[in-house]
């Protein structure tokens, strides 16, 4: 399988570098992450916390500016129930971080479940491949649930970390394909 990227312009291709320093960038922030796990995934809570508030915030106004509108008064509770969300996210991120933790566990192993019962009714279009995925994750929910509420203060981290690290391979991987098709 070889790595062939079409190039739309001369200009991109001419900065295939900067998109390297992305690339090296998120790596180095990724591993950052993955050596301060707690930290990372109090963070995590609190950045996830202030994002519900401001979320909750503009819902609450804009029920208020279309009062008249039939869905006012869902509109106005669902934006107070974000906001109130958000706040206790901020107040205490490591309780909020233990039941995030608990709740993606939870996620992953119903994920899996469902999977299984995918791979069941479309066993033609590659099944195998959903049953092996669904046992990836239920193994990685049964693993998080095990070491829970610990893991409440690594797990989020940890996937924040991977999840960098992986998205600056890419850029990299981006990048060097730039280089290589303006040299060809």
């Amino acid at each position: 399988m070889s790595m062939h990227l079409e190039i739309d312009s001369k200009e991109l291709a001419d900065k295939w570098w900067q998109f390297a320093l992305l690339g090296v960038g998120l790596l180095l922030i990724g591993l950052y992450v993955l050596s301060h796990l707690t930290a990372a995934t109090i963070a995590s809570a609190i950045f996830f916390g202030a994002a519900l508030l401001i979320g909750g915030g503009i819902q609450i106004w804009q029920a208020f500016s279309t009062r008249r509108w039939g869905g006012f008064l869902f509109n106005l509770l669902l934006g107070v129930l974000y906001a109130i969300c958000g706040v206790v996210l901020i107040v205490n991120p490591v309780a909020a971080s233990y039941a995030l933790t608990l709740v993606f566990a939870a996620v992953l192993v119903a994920s899996g479940i469902m999977r299984f019962m995918l791979a069941w009714r479309y066993w033609h279009v590659l099944g195998w491949v959903l049953v092996l995925s669904g046992v990836v994750a239920i193994l990685a929910g049964a693993i998080i649930l095990s070491g829970w509420p610990s893991s409440g203060l690594w797990v989020l981290g940890l996937i924040l970390g991977i999840d960098i690290v992986m998205y600056g391979v890419w850029w990299l991987v981006f990048a060097f394909a730039l280089r290589r098709g303006r040299q060809a």
